[in-house]
């Protein structure tokens, strides 16, 4: 066992952007643990990975499975340089408000919010130890909304102001912040073999970049910000969407 192998700890890290982390992060050279409900997802893409990776089923909202999982992705290694908060229900449509039942309220804020909160609580005494780096994934949708989206878009507004206050908190040992993706494509990331059908130019020209993001724009920063050239930079909010929340756009 190489103790000096830094590891990071990926959340949702099955599929979607999580699962773009996970890869990026191990093709950088770090050992990766990663959690998510999706048992047989996670499992598949741990196989083959030469010892680079370590899955570790549990739903982040449960406090007795995030302990369970940190402490599993200490004892792996022996060690725990970096959490990268990424776990959440992605669906942000639950429908009139009106209509919005406490139950769905409740179930994304535990996940979304609670989730990232539990999962620091019991990483920190670890990331002390090694000077490491927390980001949480929010989303544009802590900026802006959509119709129907109250409990998604608290749970990630929540996400900027806990980076923030974890900052200030746990600095100067650890060092927090938070990613606001846009439209980021992860049909691909999915673990699946299924064909994806291209996206339109209207999708991709309605980004002042020229295209709609995808899990590796979000993984090249999260690399950054858990790495020693990063180490100025803590408390922050880094919107990664293409230009998308900067562009006015008027219905004629």
């Amino acid at each position: 066992m190489d103790t000096t192998q830094k590891v990071a700890l990926v959340t949702g890290g099955a599929k979607g952007i999580g699962r773009g982390i996970v890869l990026h992060l191990a093709a950088a050279g770090w050992k990766v643990a990663f959690c998510d409900t999706d048992q047989a997802v996670g499992r598949r893409l741990a196989e083959g990975a030469d010892g680079a990776l370590c899955f570790l089923p549990g739903d982040v909202a449960s406090e007795a499975d995030v302990e369970r999982i940190i402490q599993a992705a200490v004892s792996w290694v022996g060690r725990l340089d970096a959490v990268i908060n990424n776990a959440a229900i992605a669906n942000p449509d639950t429908g009139p408000v009106e209509t919005l039942s406490l139950e769905q309220w409740q179930r994304r804020l535990d996940v979304n919010l609670t989730g990232p909160f539990l999962v620091t609580k019991h990483a920190v005494p670890y990331l002390r130890k090694t000077q490491g780096a927390i980001v949480n994934m929010a989303s544009t949708r802590a900026l802006q909304s959509e119709p129907d989206t109250e409990a998604y878009a608290a749970s990630k507004g929540g996400i900027v102001a806990l980076t923030h206050a974890l900052a200030v908190s746990l600095g100067p040992d650890i060092r927090v912040n938070c990613i606001s993706p846009g439209w980021i494509d992860t049909r691909a990331w999915q673990g699946v073999s299924e064909e994806v059908e291209p996206l339109s130019q209207r999708d991709h020209h309605q980004h002042p970049a020229g295209r709609v993001g995808v899990p590796d724009d979000i993984a090249a920063l999260v690399s950054y910000l858990i790495s020693p050239q990063a180490s100025f930079i803590t408390g922050q909010n880094f919107v990664v969407d293409g230009g998308m929340v900067r562009k006015m756009i008027y219905e004629e």
